[in-house]
């Protein structure tokens, strides 16, 4: 026997239930599955209204997924590509710059684990850090720490 066709409302609220979508994701993922006759908008604004889905904890948990491994810059452009509006960018931002240098540090730790032993290297740990999405003063003090840890090694 055949099972009747999922709706858009289960399927959305399917993908809700696994993990934070944008909007622009959400109407994305279910134009696949819409027939001629279904209004993705006005679902997705009926999700909306119904706290279903929120820009502001997708852009939480965006941030939050995504913070331990890229820098800012890179952050805030796959917000900006989720079509997410600027005040929930900036407030993602200001989130963000509190603890960029830790971060970079951090990244850095997890990939090298050693100061660089000559200038190309140390470029090479700079790029790194730089395709990241690390800011220019993070990627600095990210590198000084590591000078101060030659002393250790």
């Amino acid at each position: 026997m055949a099972r009747p066709p999922v709706s858009l409302k289960a399927r959305a609220l399917r993908y809700l239930s696994m993990r934070e979508h944008s909007r622009v994701e959400l109407a994305r993922k279910l134009s696949r599955y819409a027939q001629e006759d279904d209004d993705i908008e006005a679902l997705l604004d009926t999700l909306q209204l119904a706290n279903f889905q929120s820009q502001d904890r997708f852009a939480e948990s965006l941030v939050h997924r995504r913070a331990h491994r890229f820098g800012n810059s890179r952050i805030v452009m796959e917000l900006k590509s989720h079509g997410l509006d600027a005040a929930a960018i900036d407030a993602a931002k200001a989130k963000l710059a509190e603890d960029e240098i830790g971060r970079a540090c951090e990244v850095w730790r997890k990939k090298f684990s050693r100061p660089p032993q000559d200038a190309a290297e140390r470029a090479k740990q700079m790029r790194f850090l730089q395709q990241r999405g690390f800011s220019h003063s993070a990627i600095q003090a990210a590198m000084r720490a590591a000078d101060e840890d030659t002393d250790r090694f």
